[in-house]
């Protein structure tokens, strides 16, 4: 029976990473908040890349819902925890990884543990999960730790990087500039200035923000993976172009276009008000 070993599991990176490179990589450590959508490829995606050490986050269980899009929502995972199951996911790609788990997902409480000796933050958090994704981002901020987030919008992926030094998430979004209601507008219209999404919605309808309910794809869940795993490789080794808010990208398959972002001053943009004045009138808020 073959044994693991390390190298020989991931030579094939060997070539478009150095091996100096690859075994830096097995020695970061990566949090991961939300286990989900995007949280759960994120986390295969990483361990198939060679990260040796996470931090995990989540309370929730898998259910039907889940089918459409999460790497762990299987008929044998039903009503499991979705941090169980995706560890044990894991650790079935890499049995040495060395993982520390928050069954309780990440609160106000644990955040210094969660973050405690953590090399980049990867967002998988609910989309609506604003007062969660507002405090570990002021935290990852406070500590100089650098934040990705990769959003599923449609067919595609919208990035940020919220990088030390250069603008905070609190400063891009400006979540609490309106009442509560407004919270997930301001939201999908910083991560995705260039809306390239909308042009195929299909069923208007399903977007429903007051409610918090969206459609969703495995198609943008699986980029979102790819790209947040090559972000995170650019920023963990240093090497490559990373753009930092307020530059972003948005990348739609469905529409085969890449939109390079910029919006300066973020959702204080003056071109970020007007859509979001626009988009409020839409929707009635």
């Amino acid at each position: 029976m073959l044994s693991f070993i390390y190298d020989e599991a991931f030579s094939r990176n060997i070539g478009w990473l150095t091996q100096r490179e690859q075994d830096q990589l097995r020695h970061k450590r990566v949090a991961i908040a939300g286990l989900g959508g995007v949280g759960g490829l994120h986390l295969l995606t990483l361990c198939r890349l060679g990260i040796g050490k996470f931090h995990l986050a989540d309370f929730d269980t898998f259910d039907l819902a889940n089918f459409n899009r999460q790497a762990g929502a299987t008929v044998s995972a039903l009503s499991h925890s979705k941090l169980e199951v995706m560890t044990q996911q894991a650790r079935d790609i890499n049995p040495e990884l060395e993982i520390t788990g928050f069954a309780e997902g990440v609160t106000a409480g644990n955040l210094d543990d969660f973050l405690n000796g953590v090399d980049i933050y990867i967002d998988g958090l609910d989309f609506f999960a604003f007062e969660a994704r507002q405090q570990v981002f002021a935290a990852c901020a406070a500590r100089r730790i650098p934040a990705v987030t990769a959003a599923p919008l449609g067919m595609g992926a919208a990035v940020l990087n919220f990088l030390p030094g250069s603008m905070s998430f609190d400063d891009y979004f400006r979540l609490d500039d309106g009442p509560e209601r407004e919270k997930p507008l301001r939201f999908l219209m910083g991560l995705a200035p260039g809306r390239l999404q909308m042009g195929y919605l299909v069923d208007p309808s399903t977007v429903d923000l007051a409610n918090r309910k969206g459609p969703s794809t495995i198609m943008a869940c699986q980029l979102c993976a790819g790209v947040a795993a090559t972000e995170a490789l650019k920023i963990l080794l240093e090497r490559g172009p990373v753009r930092a808010a307020p530059k972003g990208y948005h990348f739609d398959a469905y529409r085969n276009k890449l939109a390079l972002t910029s919006r300066p001053g973020g959702n204080r943009n003056p071109l970020q008000r007007l859509a979001i004045a626009f988009a409020k009138r839409k929707l009635g808020l």
